[in-house]
């Protein structure tokens, strides 16, 4: 079978678009578990940190399902929404719209760009849950905020969110990204008290309105970004007071960078606007074969070397900055 496909990326987490809306592709889900094993991760025919499989949908303008490089399936995927933001607002010849989710259809749309030329979109992250059983954490707790968390070290204190997928950020004074991977793979072990696995952040303030985060993303790995994991962590700066509600914080990550904007509801709920870049690095046609699927092959590509180029300026200036 011959997909066409669409390498892009949002802050160096880089994905996969799969367009199930213009072809007739009727995948199973044994069939999308296999693509996402065979052609993600970064020893695999393209190589990236999941697949975005872009659908009809009945009561948005299109659906996202994102899937990680294990086969297993993400409730959210932050930066990985942006890419797909962009993709079906130039299909559709629009620059708002409303796309579907595991949980929730979300509103994206174009807005100013954050740096030069680097194409921009603002995504909404919702649900957002401080509640352990969401996440879920086992807890008697009726929130886990800045507390341990038992089988991970003790020195590191965690706030527990789901947004809606599962979060644990932990507030540092220093990012080891070697500490992130160990504890992000001990987190996801401890099925006795997350059941369903874990992303685990370190956040470090790094000036006013403005922090690092690097994560250890569930099914993934070490990501250069996570969307959803900089969101949680924007709210995390500031429920423990880092930062302001209502206040555009600037997230700096090993990939680039994005703004976030947490606000606060009057019964409060919370709602966070993530905006970054979403840029498109090449097209090309992939020979799948089911019965074999690592005599799969590419061909066709066209790159966007311009594009390529204008994020290479970005992430030069976000290195400077952390």
């Amino acid at each position: 079978m011959n997909l066409d496909i669409l390498k892009c990326h949002g802050s160096g987490n880089d994905f996969i678009i799969i367009d199930e809306m213009a072809h007739d592709y009727a995948f199973s889900e044994r069939q999308r578990i296999m693509i996402s094993k065979e052609l993600a991760g970064k020893d695999h025919l393209i190589g990236s940190d999941g697949i975005l499989f872009v659908q009809n949908s009945t009561s948005a303008d299109a659906a996202m399902r994102m899937f990680n490089t294990d086969g297993s399936e993400a409730e959210m995927c932050g930066n990985g929404l942006r890419c797909v933001a962009r993709y079906v607002g130039e299909k559709l010849g629009r620059k708002s719209m409303i796309i579907e989710t595991m949980k929730a259809n979300l509103e994206v749309r174009k807005v100013e760009e954050i740096f030069p030329n680097n194409p921009t979109y603002e995504v909404a992250i919702e649900p957002v849950s401080l509640k352990p059983k969401t996440i879920p954490l086992i807890s008697d707790d009726t929130d886990h905020i800045n507390k341990p968390i038992k089988g991970l070290p003790e020195h590191l204190t965690f706030t527990a969110l789901s947004v809606p997928n599962p979060h644990i950020v932990a507030l540092v004074g220093d990012v080891d990204e070697k500490e992130v991977e160990a504890v992000g793979k001990e987190a996801n072990n401890l099925k006795n008290i997350l059941p369903n696995g874990v992303n685990v952040s370190f956040l470090k303030k790094v000036g006013d309105s403005k922090i690092f985060v690097q994560t250890y993303e569930r099914g993934v790995g070490l990501t250069n970004a996570c969307g959803t994991a900089m969101s949680a962590s924007s709210l995390v700066s500031c429920l423990l007071g880092l930062n302001t509600f209502n206040e555009k914080i600037l997230v700096l990550n090993r990939g680039g960078m994005v703004q976030c904007l947490v606000q606060k509801g009057d019964e409060g709920q919370f709602y966070i606007k993530l905006r970054g870049n979403a840029t498109y690095e090449y097209s090309a046609t992939v020979n799948f074969d089911f019965t074999d699927p690592e005599s799969s092959e590419m061909s066709d590509m066209t790159h966007y070397e311009d594009e390529t180029a204008n994020y290479a300026a970005l992430a030069k200036a976000a290195k400077n900055l952390i």
